[in-house]
């Protein structure tokens, strides 16, 4: 399903079950789909991105340890 909104960081963290210290570290090793600004005290992250790096980890068999 192709959706383009934007999920807040508890969304993010359900949807992918990592913490949010892990999803900033792969953030900053370019691992995972960068945050993006929403308003100046908030941000979000696209849900087709996430979705497309889910699929991605799901194909190549990499499993979700930071």
């Amino acid at each position: 399903m192709n959706e383009n909104r934007i999920i807040r960081l508890r969304e993010l963290k359900t949807l992918i079950g990592l913490s949010a210290a892990t999803i900033w570290r792969k953030e900053k090793d370019n691992t995972f789909p960068k945050r993006r600004r929403i308003s100046k005290r908030a941000v979000g992250w696209m849900h087709d991105e996430i979705s497309q790096w889910i699929n991605g980890r799901i194909t190549s068999g990499k499993d979700n340890n930071a």
